[in-house]
């Protein structure tokens, strides 16, 4: 059979455009699929964990074609198999770049089967890092008066799907999933942020700090992530308190600084963001620098100053497809509910907080 080389060059031209643009790529969408099985030696029993979200999920890692093997959601599932004493299926449905509506219609709606399998126990999912990225993307590129717009659509957008996507798993997964959960933003390029704007305010007549005007936006996302969850059956992990506050009490407030930025479930979104915002504000530091004691420590974000760091390599994902496979877990016991890493990238760290929400039997 001959082939016609049109209809290669056909084939071929979206996929190099996709390449041609590098770390743009994300901003036109990449689904990224990845299947993991954690075998755990001797034991027969297999259940599933279901991811569904945008590159924070996916373990984007700048390219177009892999993905970290160990994202989150894999993370998560090596907890559970060590929890359970069974093999754990961890199948990620994400899409790099996806806004909200983009993850739940065509991940969590569109490809619901994954969920709807009967061996599935865990379903988790995270969404709004895009429609946030791109509001302040284009709020930055603006000049002569600000325009919030932008900015307050994007929560607005995050609060519908966010709210769309636990009715719409709580309708249509397997009956027989034991937790759901939704994993909220940690706050990329805050340093960065930190900066006057090009526009001016239409009532002070000045610019306006950058980050004063995006963590109460953001943190209006992540409050209704865990309220909706409280209100709806979900668990909420707590992304932004893991990465933006230190594992130890930096103002000697008498808490460690990551359990003071913590959503404390029923309380008001005033009062939620009067604490992010003013309160304990002093205590949130950028994740490319996560302490963990007072003297030590690690980098949380990549180079791009946006997705985690990761640990244990990169699976394909992406323009080639993705990975289907399986292999040991990296730890055969983990003491304690922690492995010996779990503070030490962002992707151990949002797993091992995913983990936490995890059901004793399943």
């Amino acid at each position: 059979m001959s082939i016609r080389p049109r209809n290669i060059l056909r084939t071929l031209l979206p996929a190099l455009a996709l390449v041609a643009l590098g770390s743009q790529a994300v901003a036109s969408t990449l689904n990224q699929n990845v299947s993991w099985t954690i075998d755990r030696a001797g034991t027969t029993a297999k259940y599933r964990v279901v991811a569904y979200g945008d590159s924070i999920y996916a373990g984007y890692n700048g390219s177009t074609t892999s993905a970290a093997k160990y994202a989150a959601p894999t993370v998560e599932a090596e907890y559970l198999s060590a929890l359970w004493s069974a093999g754990i299926e961890s199948v990620r449905r994400t899409k790099s770049g996806a806004v909200a509506s983009d993850v739940y219609a065509n991940k969590i709606v569109a490809e619901r089967a994954y969920m709807q399998n009967a061996s599935t126990r865990v379903v988790t999912f995270e969404m709004c890092g895009n429609d946030g990225l791109q509001a302040r993307t284009a709020f930055k590129k603006q000049t002569g008066t600000c325009d919030y717009t932008g900015m307050n659509a994007a929560v607005s957008n995050c609060k519908t799907n966010v709210s769309a996507a636990m009715d719409y798993i709580n309708a249509n997964a397997y009956a027989g999933v034991k937790v759901k959960i939704v994993s909220n933003l940690h706050y990329p390029g805050y340093n960065a942020d930190n900066v006057q704007s090009s526009c001016k305010d239409a009532t002070t007549g000045a610019s306006v700090n950058l980050r004063n005007i995006f963590l109460p936006k953001l943190a209006t996302m992540n409050y209704w992530m865990c309220e909706y969850a409280r209100q709806k059956g979900f668990k909420c992990t707590d992304n932004f308190a893991e990465y933006m506050g230190a594992d130890y009490d930096s103002n000697g407030d008498g808490q460690i600084d990551a359990d003071g930025l913590r959503y404390v479930s029923g309380e008001s979104e005033s009062n939620y963001l009067t604490r992010i915002t003013s309160t304990l504000k002093s205590t949130i530091r950028d994740a490319n620098a996560h302490f963990v004691s007072s003297s030590s420590s690690y980098d949380y974000i990549q180079s791009d100053d946006t997705h985690p760091t990761y640990n244990g390599g990169t699976v394909t994902a992406g323009l080639f497809g993705g990975t289907t496979g399986s292999g040991a877990a990296r730890y055969t016991t983990i003491t304690g509910g922690k492995n010996p890493i779990w503070n030490q990238y962002g992707h151990e760290r949002m797993g091992w907080a995913v983990s936490t929400s995890n059901p004793s039997v399943p």
